[in-house]
């Protein structure tokens, strides 16, 4: 497949096998009115898995239908990603479940992603492609069983309203290995997942021992899809589903950290310190 890219600002076009600027992770399970959508808007990250900055300049991201052609679009800026970096695109219409995602996206777009098969394409122009290979074609992904084009032998998993596809390392152009489902977690440019300063709608009960000396966060209400953030944002654990009104944290370092949770559909999140 040939992946062409900007780089530093200078045009450079090159036959290569695998691309460096790829789609990282797509959730579909936004703009729903089901119980079980973890947010209320789809999203796309891009990743930068290359060792050297990349300048994209007139890329757009394009969706179709699992046998359909890519009629939608829209356009991403100009735009730098740094060698690791990712870039977070919120997609779609706003659902009534869910919650709004945990940091601002980087782009506002504008595509609607069917939850459980379709195709994506990140592309260096506005030219609707025809397959996987079509040469302004930067990466693809087709996902779901009806899928009728994707990278490599076979389609990604099936997202869902409660998991996303994830990519697991590099870029193979085979959708099947590259992907795996998995807890929702969406990046910002700045690499953080979430910040001090989105701690919000805080509960007086939702944490009941903020200062955690004894290896278990302990919650005063029913809380369900609970994630701790570190301090730099990133994302540290995952729980989805409590089974009592506690979690062991025996395994984190101490220090500070912002947890968030879901009560009574409302999200919540409180930052602790484990001593």
């Amino acid at each position: 497949m040939r992946k062409i890219f900007t780089i530093l600002g200078v045009v450079a076009l090159a036959m290569t096998s695998k691309a460096q600027v790829v789609i990282n992770e797509i959730y579909t399970g936004g703009g729903s009115a089901v119980v079980t959508s973890v947010y209320k808007y789809d999203f796309i990250e891009l990743k930068n898995i290359g060792a050297t900055s990349v300048t994209l300049t007139g890329a757009y991201l394009k969706y179709a239908s699992s046998t359909g052609s890519f009629s939608d679009s829209h356009a991403i800026p100009t735009i730098t990603l740094a060698p690791g970096q990712i870039y977070l695109v919120q997609e779609g219409n706003a659902g009534t479940k869910g919650t709004d995602l945990p940091i601002t996206p980087d782009l506002i777009g504008t595509l609607n992603l069917s939850t459980i098969t379709g195709k994506v394409a990140l592309t260096s122009d506005a030219t609707a492609p025809t397959s996987p290979t079509s040469t302004n074609v930067l990466d693809f992904v087709g996902y779901g069983t009806s899928a009728n084009q994707f990278e490599g032998a076979s389609y990604a998993p099936a997202p869902s309203n409660a998991l996303s596809i994830s990519r697991i390392s590099g870029d193979t152009n085979n959708n099947a290995a590259d992907f795996a489902t998995g807890t929702p977690s969406p990046q910002n440019s700045s690499g953080a997942t979430l910040g001090v300063s989105d701690v919000k709608n805080v509960k007086s009960s939702f944490i009941k021992n903020t200062l955690v000396k004894n290896n278990e966060i302990v919650f005063g209400e029913k809380v369900n899809r609970v994630q701790i953030y570190g301090m730099s944002g990133q994302l540290v654990k995952t729980i989805v589903s409590l089974k009592t009104n506690s979690i062991n944290v025996a395994d984190l370092p101490k220090g500070n950290y912002i947890i968030t949770g879901i009560i009574e559909n409302q999200s919540v999140s409180q930052k602790i310190m484990k001593d």
